[in-house]
């Protein structure tokens, strides 16, 4: 975190143009938040979306896509979830017991990280007024409560009420020779909150995109997935000027 907030923006949005945000970007735990669980699962998928932050700087400070990145872990605080939802301050995660957010100051967690940080993407987006939101997420190719549930794409694509910008998308990573399809086991009808608030109910067109995170792992991967990404968001959003 730096001076205490819940997310950082990198690079200055050009007013109509494309803006990426970075939900689950981080696994930063606060010093006086004590969690209950074992340091090595805040590498996991669980604490955070694995690559996505590479992914989201490279994509602002390489290609001119602007982004607000959360700098808090999920477990902390789930900033893709409303504030009234008890997810946001998850007591379980994929099969994990967060015994430290048993009890917790709900109010405190989500007033401290959760409202600050939708307050600042608000503003922002205000004030840049996108064309088009890029959402990045990672996922698992399995959960571990659900083993032999397989989750077939590389790219999985989440939408709620406006699908207009993922249908384009799927057939743009289908030619770049990628699986590519609608998210499992849950799709953006269940999970959309950040997209739901910012971005449906402003009207404004946005793609939330999956990405499988061993395919994101390092960093040089990030670096060519941030030129994909940036890449099909501008040919979408050309594509979309005619709907």
């Amino acid at each position: 975190m730096i001076d205490g907030l819940p997310y950082r923006q990198v690079g200055e949005p050009v007013r109509g143009r494309i803006v990426c945000v970075a939900d689950h970007a981080s696994n930063f735990v606060p010093d006086d938040i004590e969690l209950g669980v074992p340091p090595e699962l805040l590498d996991t998928h669980i604490a955070v979306d694995i690559g996505t932050e590479g992914i989201a700087d490279r994509m602002a400070r390489r290609h001119g896509v602007p982004a607000h990145i959360a700098c808090i872990s999920r477990l902390v605080c789930d900033l893709h979830r409303n504030p009234d939802e008890a997810s946001a301050v998850p007591t379980s995660s994929d099969g994990h017991l967060i015994p430290g957010n048993i009890g917790a100051n709900i109010e405190g967690r989500i007033e401290r990280f959760h409202k600050p940080y939708h307050d600042a993407l608000g503003q922002w987006l205000d004030a840049a007024q996108p064309e088009l939101i890029v959402a990045l997420h990672s996922f698992t190719p399995q959960l571990e409560t659900k083993p032999l549930e397989k989750r077939p794409w590389e790219v999985a694509l989440l939408y709620n009420h406006d699908d207009s910008a993922a249908q384009h998308a799927m057939r743009l990573f289908r030619e770049e020779g990628l699986e590519v399809g609608d998210n499992q086991p849950y799709s953006g009808k269940q999970l959309n909150a950040t997209m739901d608030r910012h971005a449906e109910a402003h009207g404004r067109r946005y793609l939330t995109i999956e990405i499988r995170q061993d395919l994101i792992a390092t960093e040089v991967d990030q670096a060519r997935w941030a030129a994909l990404i940036t890449d099909v968001a501008n040919r979408l959003a050309l594509a979309l000027k005619g709907v």
